[in-house]
């Protein structure tokens, strides 16, 4: 909303940026011929999380659309490039809170059926690995946000998940 500037009306209030909520995006590339998906395993160093595997995810940055968040994140993790009409929603986590969001974080997750490219590990100290993973064996030992997002979206399941809330 623009700033006011008659008299007759108020001015817009400034962003209450204390309760901003973190915007993430993350990819489901799945390839539908061979049923399989791109993970990552999380490193040892990685800020949370360690040693587990998740989708390739990542922050908005200031000013940047969401399916722009998804393609540069998906690009810096594993060298996969898709076209930001492309991604289709697949399932929306708002979780209460976060590591670097403690006024909680909401988290797109797309789906792409089309990309160019191979998967290949482009962030080593964040990731231990990259790689294709069968949609029917997909790792225990990943987040659970992430983690259930990705399993509704293969059975077809609900759309929206609350993380954290009562």
């Amino acid at each position: 909303m623009a700033q006011r500037t008659t008299d007759d009306q108020p001015k817009a209030l400034p962003p209450a940026l204390e309760s901003m909520t973190l915007l993430v995006a993350a990819v489901i590339v799945h390839d539908q011929a061979t049923n399989r998906v791109v993970l990552l395993q999380r490193s040892q160093n990685a800020k949370f999380a360690q040693g587990m595997w998740d989708l390739p995810v990542g922050k908005s940055e200031p000013g940047e659309p969401i399916t722009e968040t998804a393609v540069r994140e998906l690009y810096e993790e594993t060298g996969l490039t898709v076209k930001p009409e492309s991604l289709k929603v697949a399932h929306i986590i708002h979780g209460a809170w976060g590591v670097e969001a403690p006024n909680g974080f909401l988290t797109v997750v797309f789906a792409a059926h089309e990309w160019t490219g191979e998967p290949e590990n482009r962030e080593p100290r964040k990731h231990a690995q990259v790689r294709w993973v069968d949609a029917d064996a997909i790792p225990e030992d990943f987040v659970d946000t992430t983690s259930s997002a990705l399993h509704r979206y293969l059975v077809g399941g609900r759309e929206v998940s609350l993380d954290g809330w009562q």
